[in-house]
C-alpha cells in the first residue's frame, strides 16, 4: 500500500510500534482500520494486562464506541508498525449505507467476535491452569495461525499467552517447556523476527488437552 492511496490520503494514520492509540475507559469517536501492522487489544484486571485479540490486516477495531457511543472496553497498543485509516461516525455510517458489503462485513466480524468472547469465558473458567494454556494456546492457532514450514506459526509471546489466560508466566512456562520437550509447540522467531510460538503438530496438542482433562477427572 502506498500512502498516495486516496483513502489513505483522506483517512491514513502512521502509527509506530509502542503506541498507544486509546485507552480502555476513554471515550471514543473514532474507529480504525489496519492496513499494515498489527495492534494489541488488552484489557486490565485485578488479575494484571489480559492480551484479548492481536489484529492485521484487513481488520478493524473500535467501532463499538462510535456504533454505542459508550467508552473504550479495552485498549489498543500497536505492536508492529501500522498505517491504519482513521473514521468517525459520519464517514462510518456513509461507508456502511453506500455499500452492502461492508455491511455485511461488519456484521460477520461481530459474530465472530462474539464468538471469540465465549471461547476466551471458556478458556478462562477451566480450573486447571496447564489446560488454559493450551487451550489458550489452541484457540490463537485458530485465530490467528499462520501455516509455516514445520507446522503453525502463532504471533504470540510467552507473557501475552500467560496474561490472556490468567496464568501466571512461570507457570505457564513450565507447560511451554513440558510441549516443547514433546515437540508439539515450541517458542521461536520467525523470518521477520516476530516471536511466537511454532505449533508442530494441532492434534497432539489437543490430544495433549484431553489427556490433562481426563487425570484431572480421576484425581477429584
Amino acid at each position: 500500500m502506498s500512502e498516495s492511496d486516496p483513502l489513505f490520503a483522506r483517512f491514513g494514520l502512521t502509527s509506530p510500534a509502542g503506541d498507544i492509540l486509546f485507552h480502555e475507559g476513554e471515550r471514543g469517536d473514532v474507529m480504525y482500520v489496519i492496513r499494515e501492522g498489527s495492534i494489541r487489544i488488552r484489557k486490565d484486571s485485578y488479575e494484571g494486562e489480559k492480551t484479548l485479540a492481536v489484529l492485521g490486516p484487513g481488520e478493524f477495531f473500535g467501532e463499538m464506541s462510535i456504533l454505542n457511543d459508550k467508552p473504550r472496553s479495552a485498549t489498543a497498543e500497536v505492536v508492529e508498525d501500522a498505517k491504519l485509516l482513521v473514521l468517525n461516525p459520519r464517514t462510518f455510517e456513509q461507508m456502511v449505507k453506500g455499500n452492502a458489503e461492508i455491511a455485511v462485513r461488519l456484521i460477520k466480524k461481530l459474530s465472530q467476535r462474539l464468538d471469540s468472547a465465549n471461547e476466551l469465558i471458556e478458556v478462562l473458567i477451566h480450573r486447571d491452569p496447564k489446560a488454559r494454556v493450551i487451550l489458550g494456546l489452541a484457540r490463537q492457532v485458530e485465530l490467528a495461525g499462520e501455516a509455516v514450514e514445520g507446522g503453525i506459526f502463532v504471533p504470540l509471546d510467552r507473557e501475552s499467552l500467560s496474561a490472556e489466560v490468567g496464568v501466571e508466566v512461570s507457570e505457564a512456562q513450565d507447560t511451554l517447556v513440558r510441549l516443547a520437550r514433546l515437540r508439539i509447540a515450541e517458542e521461536t522467531t520467525d523470518d521477520t523476527g516476530r516471536v511466537g510460538f511454532l505449533v508442530h503438530d494441532v492434534h497432539r496438542l489437543r490430544e495433549f488437552l484431553q489427556f490433562l482433562e481426563m487425570r484431572q477427572r480421576f484425581t477429584e
